[in-house]
C-alpha cells in the first residue's frame, strides 16, 4: 500500500544525471508542476542555461555542479539544497552511463566507470538522502532509476546490465532495512524498458557501427511521469514498458532456449546505419542536453506502466500469463 508525500509544488526534488535525457525533462516537468527542483550534474554550461530556462518560465531550480560518484560532491549537494531550499523532500537518483561492447573486450577501467556511476553514485545519493532524511520528522522519498536490463540482461550492454543488477538488490536490501529503522522513508525503483533518449549517443562504443537501443522504444515523457507520481505517491516499484516483464516469464520457465534467442537476437538490433558518434559521457560530460532520441520517436503511451497504479489489473494479468505458460508447457510435453 502506498502512502502520500507532499503535494508536488510543496516539494524540493534533487534530480542527478539532470542536463540531458530523462533527468532533464524530469526537471522540467516538476517545476513545471510548481516543484523547486536541484538540479545535479558535471555540465556546468548545461546547467546554467537549463536553469535559466526553468526561471524564465516562472519555476524555481537550483543548479549544482557535481559528479557522483565522488561523496563530497554528493554531500556538496545536500549542503548547497539546504542553504537555499531549507530541505530536501525527495531525491531522484538518475545520473548513469553505459558503454557497447562484449565483456571480454570491454576495458576494466571502462568497466568500473560505469559501476563508478551507475551502482556507486546511486549509493552515495541513497545513502546522503536517507542521512538528510533521518533530521526531518517528514522524512522524504527516494526514487533510484534501474532498468529492466536487472531482470533481463542483454549482450554489448553487458557492463551496464551488471550495473543495474547491483543498483536492484541494494534497492531492495535498503529497502528492508529502511522498514524497521526509518518506515517513513519511502524507496521507489523506476525500471525502464528501451527509451527514446540520447543513450546510444552518450555510451561509450566499441562496436564497428553506431549503436542504438533494441525497440521497441518507449518515450521519455513516460518515464519523467512515472518518477513524478512515485514522488507524490511512492510505489515499490514502476516498470516502464511490457517489454522486461514479457520477456521474465519465458526466462523463468525455458532459460536456456532464452539464453540461445538473446544471444543471437540482440547483437545485431543493437546496430544501426546512423552517422556514427564521435564522443561519449563515460569519462565527461557532452553538452548537448538532448532530451529524445534524434533518429526515432518512442511510444507515446504504456498501457502495462498505466495499469501498475491498479495493482488488481497486474494481478489479473499476472495470473492469466502464468496461466497460458502452464498450459503451453503441458501440450508441449
Amino acid at each position: 500500500m502506498t502512502s502520500r508525500q507532499k503535494h508536488l509544488a510543496d516539494q524540493v526534488i534533487v534530480i542527478t544525471g539532470a542536463s540531458a535525457g530523462i533527468g532533464l525533462l524530469t526537471a522540467r516537468r516538476a517545476a513545471a508542476r510548481g516543484a523547486s527542483v536541484v538540479l545535479a550534474a558535471r555540465d556546468a554550461a548545461s546547467l546554467a542555461v537549463i536553469t535559466a530556462e526553468i526561471e524564465a518560465a516562472g519555476g524555481r531550480a537550483l543548479a549544482v555542479v557535481a559528479d557522483v560518484t565522488s561523496e563530497a560532491d554528493v554531500q556538496h549537494i545536500v549542503e548547497t539544497a539546504c542553504e537555499r531550499f531549507g530541505r530536501i523532500d525527495t531525491w531522484v537518483n538518475n545520473a548513469g552511463v553505459a558503454a557497447y561492447s562484449t565483456l571480454v573486450d570491454l576495458p576494466v577501467i571502462e568497466h568500473r566507470q560505469i559501476f563508478e556511476t551507475n551502482y556507486w553514485g546511486l549509493v552515495h545519493g541513497t545513502l546522503a538522502a536517507v542521512r538528510h532524511f533521518r533530521t526531518r520528522p517528514g522524512a522524504g522519498t527516494i526514487i533510484n532509476i534501474g532498468s529492466v536490463n536487472s531482470d533481463v540482461a542483454i549482450p554489448l550492454l553487458s557492463a551496464y546490465s551488471a550495473s543495474k543488477h547491483a543498483v536492484k538488490g541494494f534497492n531492495d536490501a535498503l529497502r528492508r532495512e529502511l522498514l524497521v529503522s526509518d518506515p517513513n522513508i519511502r524507496l521507489s525503483l523506476i525500471k525502464p524498458s528501451g527509451i527514446a533518449t540520447g543513450f546510444p549517443q552518450h555510451a561509450r562504443n566499441h562496436m564497428d557501427r553506431e549503436p542504438r537501443v533494441v525497440p521497441p522504444l518507449y518515450a521519455p515523457e513516460i518515464v519523467a511521469d512515472a518518477i513524478i507520481d512515485a514522488a507524490a505517491w511512492p510505489q515499490r516499484e514502476i516498470v516502464v514498458g511490457a517489454v522486461g516483464p514479457l520477456l521474465s516469464i519465458p526466462l523463468a520457465f525455458f532459460p536456456r532456449l532464452m539464453d540461445r534467442i538473446l544471444a543471437v537476437a540482440v547483437p545485431p538490433l543493437s546496430r544501426s546505419s546512423n552517422p556514427m558518434t564521435k564522443s561519449d559521457n563515460l569519462d565527461s560530460p557532452t553538452g548537448t542536453r538532448e532530451v529524445h532520441y534524434r533518429y526515432a520517436p518512442g511510444l507515446p503511451i504504456s498501457p502495462y506502466t498505466a495499469a501498475q497504479r491498479n495493482r488488481g489489473t497486474i494481478t489479473v494479468a499476472c495470473l492469466i500469463g502464468l496461466a497460458a505458460i502452464s498450459l503451453l508447457r503441458q501440450r508441449t510435453r
